[in-house]
């Protein structure tokens, strides 16, 4: 939900943005039905939220895209990219500590019912995961990480030619497998998470301190190959940057121009 909310707040359009009141209680019914009172109850807990987002948070949004385009004046480096997955990283953690507050609320709210319902839709969820992820092939696992390079990047460049994918296809085969130690960590987190759930007193501040320690309790090798892979994916980002073309340069800035109106107009609309 939080992931989907930080997206939304990239959009290149208002129109999603301006109903996250609605969307995400929609979206909030994947995992749980909740009632009537209990989504009228939702809403006036997401008011100060949203409006805290939108008036406190998108400005640092603003500020990271002014940035990101005076950097495309000289040459891109992973250290650069770095540094804006970084402060995108501190605005993560923001969001995610907000949020507690209406999530806890929500949470005291839902019934046992409600709670072991969420619980099933995670679950069933990992599995699915599974079944989707670990049966790769070595082959398949590239071709994936590949096409995930090569969309995100032409979303926002055009297309690539053909040096540069050749580029991401070096990448992608640098890259580590990912897929099982987060699926593994993943597992651990939902024992634990079923755990607090449980709504033992004190179960909120808990589940804020588990939530908060919870990058710091991964395994070394899941670690290592975060760590690994991050560094590559910098590399690669920055490379293709470099080697744009004048036509892939004047769409990325109009692309970084156009967020950046976007998220003016939704501030400006926050007062």
């Amino acid at each position: 939900m939080l992931l989907f909310l930080l997206l939304s707040a990239c959009s290149s359009t208002t129109f999603i943005y301006n109903r996250l009141d609605i969307l995400l209680p929609w979206y909030l019914d994947d995992y749980v039905d909740i009632t009537r009172d209990q989504r009228t109850s939702l809403d006036e807990w997401l008011k100060p939220f949203l409006h805290w987002h939108r008036v406190d948070e998108l400005p640092h949004y603003v500020a990271l895209l002014d940035n990101i385009e005076q950097s495309l004046d000289k040459p891109a480096t992973a250290e650069t990219v770095g540094q804006f997955y970084a402060t995108l990283e501190q605005a993560w953690l923001r969001l995610e500590d907000r949020a507690m507050n209406w999530i806890f609320k929500l949470g005291a709210d839902l019934g046992d019912e409600q709670i072991a319902e969420f619980l099933l839709v995670l679950q069933q969820q990992q599995e699915e995961y599974e079944d989707e992820f670990l049966p790769r092939t070595e082959e398949e696992y590239r071709q994936d990480s590949y096409q995930n390079f090569l969309d995100s990047l032409q979303d926002y460049l055009g297309r690539l030619d053909k040096n540069q994918r050749a580029v991401l296809r070096e990448g992608s085969a640098e890259l580590a497998r990912m897929d099982v130690l987060w699926l593994e960590a993943r597992a651990v987190w939902l024992v634990k998470l079923t755990e607090l759930l449980q709504r033992e007193p004190g179960w909120q501040q808990a589940l804020r301190d588990a939530m908060a320690a919870r990058n710091e309790n991964h395994s070394k090798a899941y670690e290592q190959t975060y760590a690994h892979n991050l560094e590559v994916v910098q590399r690669v980002i920055a490379t293709v940057l470099n080697s744009r073309s004048d036509k892939q340069d004047r769409r990325l800035r109009k692309k970084l121009n156009n967020l950046r109106e976007d998220l003016q107009t939704l501030t400006s609309q926050g007062g």
